[in-house]
């Protein structure tokens, strides 16, 4: 009779769910939390089932991070060379000329374009080394307003929406719109500044009006049991130095690189660009467009998974990225208030009151024809750093 013990007796697998090693959806999804600073394996575990259903224990989770060399900050750290770990944090140093990015973002912006992960510790070292000052830059100076805790029923319950008029002054206003719960960003878009008027501005701007309308009426048409049972209304004005959510927001973005951006387009001014000269004016404004909206959309997918810091006060999630909070929202005791609408009935409204040319800063013709010279140049990337050099090859062509 055999003496060894059986951890499993009953012979049944817990984890029936459990993919092949070689499954391509589970390896994409591990490099993808990866890759958006995710590397607990118990939030891994906890993630891949609630968002693709793939069930994986925790042990599972470190021995296909192993097969797919996903390591840690700590291994790379030790094995990467000094010459290399130094010029990663310069790269991002460089792109933030106005130093105000401490090692957090700095090290969240390393992962984000290029997966590699290093110590919080290592970041710091370099950044004291070669630009010290800035971190007596970022201490907080400026008096607050004193604000009492955020309250919230869930993802999707509340959304706080308004304008950011910090690029207004180079013709750039931003509109954007954070889900309250989870402090996630829903959208940022930049705007025409001529069709657009900044709510900061006013008390009740004309674009919150017509918002007012548009939530009213699909919360009508779409979901008229909230009204029976006082859900609260399906808008709501605020001043801005109240409007918590938006604001916070936006404070992060200037940080982030709104004062950067503004410091890149100073190097065209004059010398480069001259808005007196329509052909020049009107080039830039589809292209300087095109290149903030897509570092937008960047700034949005970083601070979604960016991990905000825990705070024992807080009553709505800290110490998580919005986007695991939304994920998993149910550790929280909240349910995912979000209301499913036709999109087909949005896109009328939307059509109705102008349609796409609201938003644009060029007529359709002059995009389509800017965009083919774009493409005829076979630009690998547009950045603030090249902007102004594709604006001198493009203006000929225009």
């Amino acid at each position: 009779m055999s003496t060894k013990s059986n951890n499993n007796p009953s012979g049944i697998n817990q984890y029936k769910q459990c993919p092949p090693k070689d499954d391509p959806h589970t390896a994409a999804a591990l490099q993808d939390y990866f890759k958006r600073n995710i590397t607990n394996r118990k939030m891994i575990s906890e993630l891949l089932w609630t968002d693709h259903k793939i069930q994986l224990s925790e042990a599972s989770v470190a021995r296909r991070c192993k097969q797919l060399g996903l390591f840690g900050s700590g291994k790379t750290t030790r094995e990467m060379s000094e010459s290399d770990k130094r010029q990663l944090v310069l790269d991002q140093m460089s792109q933030d000329p106005t130093g105000r990015r401490g090692p957090r973002l700095t090290r969240e912006a390393i992962i984000f374009n290029t997966g590699i992960y290093l110590t919080r510790k290592c970041i710091i070292d370099e950044m004291r080394l070669h630009h010290p000052e800035g971190f007596k830059l970022r201490e907080p100076s400026v008096k607050k307003i004193k604000r009492g805790a955020l309250t919230s029923l869930g993802p999707h319950h509340e959304w706080s929406a308004d304008g950011h008029d910090k690029l207004s002054q180079i013709g750039f206003p931003i509109w954007g719109v954070r889900d309250k719960w989870s402090g996630k960003w829903l959208g940022l878009w930049v705007l025409p500044n001529n069709r657009y008027q900044a709510s900061s501005t006013t008390d009740c701007g004309s674009e919150t009006v017509l918002l007012y309308g548009l939530a009213a009426a699909l919360r009508e048409h779409f979901a008229p049991e909230l009204e029976v049972v006082e859900f609260g209304p399906a808008h709501r004005f605020l001043k801005s130095v109240y409007n918590i959510t938006i604001e916070r927001g936006w404070m992060r973005l200037r940080i982030h690189w709104g004062d950067n951006v503004r410091a890149y387009w100073e190097v065209g001014q004059g010398t480069i660009y001259n808005s007196n000269i329509p052909k020049q004016y009107e080039l830039v404004q589809w292209l300087w467009p095109k290149l903030i909206q897509q570092e937008l959309d960047t700034f949005r997918r970083t601070m979604n998974d960016h991990t905000v810091r825990a705070d024992k006060n807080k009553k709505l999630p800290s110490g998580i990225s919005p986007n695991i909070a939304i994920s998993l929202c149910h550790k929280y005791g909240a349910t995912n208030y979000l209301q499913p609408v036709d999109v087909a009935v949005v896109q009328q409204l939307m059509q109705d009151i102008g349609g796409a040319e609201l938003i644009q800063f060029v007529h359709a013709d002059y995009a389509a024809r800017a965009q083919a010279a774009y493409d005829s140049l076979h630009i690998s990337s547009l950045t603030f750093d090249n902007v102004w050099n594709i604006f001198q090859s493009l203006l000929p062509l225009m």
